[in-house]
């Protein structure tokens, strides 16, 4: 359920504020407010609250869509409302969900904060969020309110607190409070016995007798009877009736409502309400009666009116009775439609419907005249509002048809109610069947009912049971079975069912094939593998003994085949061969009537090869030359035909490129192509068949030239005049035997060969003396047979004599002079000659990053330096030397280091302007210029070293191309010296040191406040709060900081945070006495700065003194008093005038924002008493009241007497036409809540007010109450119908015009969801726009 509530409130400033909420209450919610009873006791004002208890939820959104998966805060479990004697606990408990988590706080309805020894916390057990009170005080008596809220929406439960007490217990608290040192008693005297019982009417009835002591009076039980008349006196002139009870004349089942309205002095007085001469039992009325009260209208509702309920309604107020009669019109009764004929199929519920345009008790429903009662067949039923009568005729049947009419009292309809048969249904229907010849078929259907009738037809011929049909009806299937089904059989079945009452034929039909019948194979033919001469035989077996059948060989039958016999054995069938031969093998099949079965003969001898084959096989083996084709050929006998395996020398062989197999009828062929040597060997054939196995050998040998001679020659002489050498014969001599071997030798550094010599096959050594000494030659040997020569057999490279090499590695060239054209460099002779003198060097130049060595000179150079020209201007060059000898250049010694052909660069100048530029705490940085002398460099060194070290590093590991460089990863606040050189190709500059170090730290820089971090002049805090200031700064060095309070350093109970760049002061309780001016003071070397922040300390303000009350101006009252101190320190806070009837409980607001002591009440009325209050407030809410003691009584005499005094006023025209202030605004509420419209208007002279619903004038009509003070109109709709929805209007008009304000009113039911969706959603929009 969602309700509105707009709320104006017209203040005499007239200021208007308007508040939008949600509210969702469920239907278990009650909401009630508290009613206040004031007495006076001595100078002690008491409020009790009554025993009414505040229970309601509101929900305040912040967003119009929510996220899936996330949702508004909700309340699992809500917290209840407690009453709870003083000085006892009371303890608040809720379970919240909600994503996101919502954040739970609690707080009092009144806006007093919730005092401080009560305990919020959460516990984790349980998961609830606690609110625990203790002890219970009569401050403590209010709403409070348990807020969960998330990003969406705020969720409110709130509910009350009523603490309970004696009075005898808070008068000693209050005693208490405002004990004074006793003084000394004295005995007063009172003369006049009236002034004594007005004393006695303002004390305690416990003091009585004390009082009457004090004062001289010993007839105390005198004065206590007269006491108690003049409080029953003046309890009977307390209730005033403004408007008494009025009749009221209605139908049945409408809803009224006695009201009056009237003035109680003490809103306990009891009432009651009585019908004739009964009380009403209102709470034992389940309903039907319920008391309201809005102010000072009383009002008696009466739900679902009958005649039972006429009479006369009383409402006994103390010793005040008003009365009204309640006249209830009946209308006769009538039916408000005709009751219709029914027609329905069987097993259906048939429905009859009939409304009364009242309610009638006896009211009964009839079938064929025959009264119905509620059983399982007929269901009566009447709706919510008595009037629409319902019999439902359930599982209707045949028998149910006939006339139903309904009675009410004298009154009667009839209608008819018609059956039909429901039809027959095929559940199942016949299926298709197909049967084998001389076999059993059967059709079989379902059908909805099993009440039918049922006939067989063939081809539209009937059938009637028998030994060939046999035809079954069980329950709601059938079913037709023939016997020995022939091919007769075969047709159209129909099945034909009927039910009573119905002349329809139901018909179901399927078709019956009969099948001829055929023999099957049971065991069929399998192939047949025989050896020649053995015995064979077919074999078919069929499933059934009665089938003939054929042999047929290679597809023709077998009528009479020499040496085969055929045999038939009942359902074997057999074709026996008794000596099998090569004639018999073949295709045989067996075919019968639908059944076939086939198989093959097989011959099966294993494989054979002739001895004699064997014999010549391994006695003459197969040669042939490198290069020609071997044809090896093996006769055989062997089937079926083997499988034929090939190996050489134990490995299979497979079939490549060189090599073929091919097996025929009788032989099996090898052929190898373009033979070699390594295909020599002993070759296996295998032959290979389900019956056996053959092989043969062989020796294949293929002629080649020898292999080389084996192994390394030694040399077994190396002198000057003779080289001796042996070596070893080939290991494979290709077939053929070696005949003889060939020697030949060639000089080191030659191409060519020479032959020295040969020898026989049997000599493996040889000599000669065809040598020079000292002179380098290789020999090689190569074997000889008939087939060819073999490859040779070289050795390496001897000596004869002792042997002479190149000399070794010069060193490495070093330059030592370089123009634009020449390059002069010197070197060192190599370590080693090679065993002959050094005869010069050769020196060669390539370019920088080629691969091209180019000689400078052809004749060996005989010195170790040398000047190479010709270069070119800028190029890059690298130089190397080889070393010459008798044996020849020895190896190229290591490249120079390359050098650029130009003339010399001179080293850099001194660096010039070295400063720095900026530090921090961890870097510094520094710049510097190019140096003005020498060339110009390429780089920079930067060295530094700290304070206290006296060795210099280098800042980076390479040189700085650019001017400036920073400097990281220091120690903050050290001292570090820096110094920089340049430098280039020619070398490095002399170093430039700063003048002095320089400290890792920001450059010096004045304090100063970092205002971004919002600090705040003006801070307001509430007592008992947490003052936290918080600055943020700057400075270098890190400034020192000092708070001051009102010029004085700080050092009480605050705490003090202190950082670089931050500083926080806090104290974490604050008192008035911390109000101030707080200054924090930044200093350092180079400056200081401060900042002032006025803090105000702000707690409810103290209470004003000394009211007293004078006349000025007649019929008005001057009020002054002593000013607050807090009033007089806060610029915004003031004071409040209040005013209260002294025969009223009710303090009404006189006067709102006084900054004065001295205030004139007006519009006090002639004739009444008066008690007067000043109360002051600031933001944090009110003093405690400062009352005037005695009444004011505004003598109507004295006024008219003072007027006489006034001095002559010249009156001004202050009139003017009515205009609207804020104007009545559309409302939505749900039915049976109240609606409350108001709007402010301006006149003068006052305005007439007059309420419209539509054009109808509803100012006088009682079930509207309304109420306009002070230009406020205020319209109240207790207890909304449907009916009351409609446009609502105000009309004021004065002499001087008139004007009008409508709205809207819209009444829904809790059931209309897109009533209820359109006014959540309105909602929603609106929130948006206030938050």
């Amino acid at each position: 359920m969602t309700t509105i509530h707009r709320q104006q409130m017209l203040q005499e400033h007239m200021s208007m504020q308007e508040h939008v909420s949600m509210e969702f209450s469920s239907s278990s919610t009650h909401m009630q407010t508290f009613s206040q009873t004031t007495k006076i006791v001595g100078e002690e004002v008491v409020t009790r609250k009554s025993s009414s208890t505040v229970e309601f939820f509101n929900l305040v959104t912040r967003s119009s869509s929510i996220p899936e998966g996330e949702s508004v805060p909700e309340f699992v479990e809500k917290p209840h409302p407690i009453t709870s004697p003083e000085g006892d606990k009371a303890v608040f408990r809720a379970r919240v969900q909600g994503n996101p988590k919502p954040n739970v706080s609690w707080k009092r309805e009144s806006g007093i904060p919730i005092k401080e020894s009560a305990k919020m916390f959460y516990d984790s057990i349980n998961k609830e969020h606690v609110l625990k009170l203790e002890p219970l005080t009569s401050d403590d008596s209010d709403n409070y309110k348990c807020i969960a809220s998330n990003d969406h929406a705020d969720a409110i439960y709130t509910v009350s607190l009523l603490v309970t007490e004696g009075q005898e217990k808070l008068d000693f608290k209050k005693m208490l409070k405002k004990r004074a040192p006793p003084t000394p008693k004295k005995q007063q005297k009172v003369t006049d016995e009236k002034e004594m019982l007005n004393i006695l009417s303002k004390v305690p009835k416990k003091d009585f007798e004390k009082v009457c002591m004090e004062y001289g009076f010993t007839d105390f039980r005198g004065l206590l009877k007269k006491l108690k008349g003049m409080k029953k006196k003046v309890e009977v002139e307390a209730i005033r009736i403004l408007k008494p009870l009025e009749d009221i004349e209605t139908k049945i089942d409408t809803t009224v409502i006695f009201d009056c309205i009237m003035e109680l002095k003490d809103p306990n007085t009891k009432m009651i309400w009585i019908k004739d001469t009964e009380p009403l039992r209102i709470q034992y009325s389940l309903g039907k009666y319920d008391v309201k009260q809005m102010g000072t209208k009383y009002m008696l509702v009466i739900t679902n009116v009958n005649m039972s309920d006429a009479g006369i309604y009383s409402l006994s107020v103390g010793d005040k009775r008003m009365s009204a009669q309640l006249t209830v019109l009946d209308e006769p009764q009538k039916f408000m439609g005709e009751l219709k004929p029914v027609k329905v199929t069987e097993r259906q519920t048939a429905v009859f419907e009939v409304r009364l345009s009242k309610k009638e008790p006896n009211f009964v429903w009839k079938f064929n005249g025959k009264e119905l009662k509620r059983d399982e067949k007929y269901e009566i039923s009447v709706s919510e509002d008595g009037l629409t009568h319902t019999l439902k005729v359930k599982d209707a049947r045949i028998t149910d048809g006939g006339e139903f009419s309904a009675h009410a009292g004298d009154l009667v309809q009839k209608a008819q109610l018609a059956i039909d048969r429901i039809p027959i249904n095929f559940v199942s229907t016949l299926k298709n069947a197909r049967v084998k010849e001389r076999s059993r078929a059967c059709l079989e259907c379902e059908l909805t009912s099993k009440d039918v009738t049922l006939r067989w037809k063939r081809d539209g011929q009937l059938l009637t049971q028998g030994s060939k049909y046999s035809m079954n009806h069980e329950g709601k299937r059938a079913e037709l079975v023939i016997e020995d089904a022939q091919i007769s059989d075969g047709g159209e079945y129909t099945v034909v069912a009927m039910q009573d009452g119905d002349p329809t034929e139901y018909i179901s039909t399927a078709i019956l094939t009969v099948e001829e019948r055929l023999a099957t194979v049971k065991s069929g033919m399998s192939d047949v593998h025989a050896a020649t001469g053995s015995p064979a035989e077919l074999c078919v077996v069929l499933n059934d003994e009665k089938v003939e059948g054929v042999w047929l060989k290679d597809g023709k039958e077998i009528t009479d085949l020499p040496g085969v016999q055929i045999v038939k054995q009942g359902a074997v069938h057999k074709l026996i061969f008794p000596n099998m031969g090569p004639e018999h093998e073949g295709k045989y099949t067996f075919r019968a009537k639908g059944a076939e079965s086939e198989a093959s003969v097989f011959t099966a001898d294993p494989p054979t090869i002739d001895p004699s084959i064997l014999e010549a096989l391994a006695a003459h083996p197969v040669t042939v030359k490198v290069g020609h084709t071997a044809h090896i050929k093996v006769p055989f006998r062997a089937r079926p035909l083997p499988k034929v395996t090939w190996y050489k020398d134990g490995m299979e062989v497979t079939e490549e490129e060189r090599v073929s197999m091919v097996r025929k009828e009788d032989q099996a062929l090898l052929t190898i192509s373009n033979c070699v040597r390594e295909d020599s060997g002993l070759v296996l054939l295998k032959l290979k068949n389900d019956h056996g196995t053959a092989t043969a050998t062989l020796h294949l040998s293929v002629l080649d030239r020898p292999k080389p001679p084996q192994g390394r020659v030694e040399f077994l002489e190396l002198s000057a005049s003779c080289v001796h050498m042996k070596w070893k014969a080939p290991k494979d001599n290709g077939g053929r035997p070696v005949t003889h071997f060939i020697v030949e030798r060639r000089a080191a550094g030659k191409k060519s060969w020479i032959k020295i010599g040969e020898v026989d096959s049997k000599v493996t050594n040889f000599s000669t003396n065809k040598v020079e000494e000292g002179k380098a030659y290789q020999f090689r040997i190569l074997a000889v047979n008939s087939e060819g020569v073999s490859d040779p057999l070289e050795t390496d490279e001897v000596f004869a004599g002792n042997p002479i090499e190149p000399p070794g590695l010069a060193s490495q060239p070093q330059v030592t002079d370089v123009t634009k054209e020449t390059v002069s460099i010197t070197w060192n002779a190599p370590a080693q000659d090679g065993g002959a003198p050094v005869l010069g060097y050769i020196v060669e130049r390539r370019k920088k990053g080629s691969n091209l060595w180019v000689p400078v000179n052809k004749d060996p150079i005989q010195g170790t330096k040398y000047t190479v020209d010709g270069l070119l201007e800028d190029t890059e060059y690298e130089f190397q030397v080889i070393a010459v000898n008798k044996a020849g250049p020895g190896h190229p010694s290591m490249p120079s280091s390359s050098v650029v052909a130009k003339d010399p660069v001179k080293p850099p100048g001194l660096v010039q302007g070295l400063h720095v530029s900026d530090s921090s705490n961890s870097s510094i940085s520094l710049a510097w210029r190019e140096p003005v002398e020498g060339d110009p460099p390429s780089g920079y060194i930067l060295e530094m070293r700290a304070e206290d070290s006296k060795e210099w590093s280098k800042c980076t590991k390479i040189p700085i191309s650019g001017t400036c460089y920073t400097v990281g990863g220091l120690t903050e606040r050290q001292k570090y010296f820096f110094r920089i050189r340049a430098v280039n190709e020619a070398g490095v500059g002399e170093p430039v040191e700063l003048d002095e170090g320089v400290r890792a730290m920001p450059p010096p820089a004045a304090p100063k406040f970092d205002l971004s971090a919002r600090l705040k002049s003006h801070m307001v805090v509430r007592a008992g709060t947490a003052l936290c200031i918080h600055a943020a700064f700057s400075g270098s060095p890190p400034p020192n900081v000092t708070w001051q309070k009102d010029g004085l350093t700080t050092n009480g109970r605050e705490t003090i945070t202190k950082g670089k760049n931050h500083s926080q002061f806090l104290i974490n309780s604050t008192k008035r006495s911390d109000s101030g001016v707080y200054r924090i003071l930044l200093q350092n070397e180079f400056g200081e700065a401060h900042y002032d922040i006025h803090v105000r300390v702000a707690d409810f303000p103290r209470p004003p003194t000394n009211l007293q009350l004078f006349e000025e101006v007649p019929n008005t009252v001057t009020l002054t008093w002593n000013h607050s101190p807090d009033v007089q320190e806060d610029g915004d806070a003031h004071y409040v005038i209040m005013k209260r009837d002294a025969s009223s409980p009710t303090w009404f607001t006189a006067a709102e924002r006084v900054f004065s002591n001295k205030y004139t009440v007006t519009g006090l009325l002639p004739g009444r008493k008066y008690y007067f209050r000043v109360v002051a407030r600031n933001e944090i809410g009110d003093s405690d009241p400062l009352d005037s003691k005695d009444t004011w009584l505004v003598n109507k005499d004295e006024i008219e007497d003072l007027s006489m005094k006034l001095k002559p006023y010249q009156q001004k025209d202050w009139r003017h036409a009515p205009r609207f202030l804020t104007l009545l605004k559309p409302h939505t509420v749900l039915r049976g809540q109240d609606c409350t419209m108001t709007c402010a208007f301006l006149g003068n002279p006052r305005p007439t007010v007059t309420l419209y619903k539509g054009d109808v004038n509803i100012t006088s009509n009682s079930k509207f109450w309304y109420n306009s003070t002070s230009g406020v109109c205020t319209i109240v709709i207790p207890t909304c119908t449907l009916k009351d929805s409609g446009e609502y209007s105000v009309l004021v008009e004065n002499e001087l015009g008139r004007e009008r304000s409508s709205c809207m009113l819209t009444v829904y039911d809790k059931d209309d969801k897109s009533m209820l969706a359109s006014i959540t959603e309105n909602l929603q929009k609106k929130s948006k726009h206030l938050m």
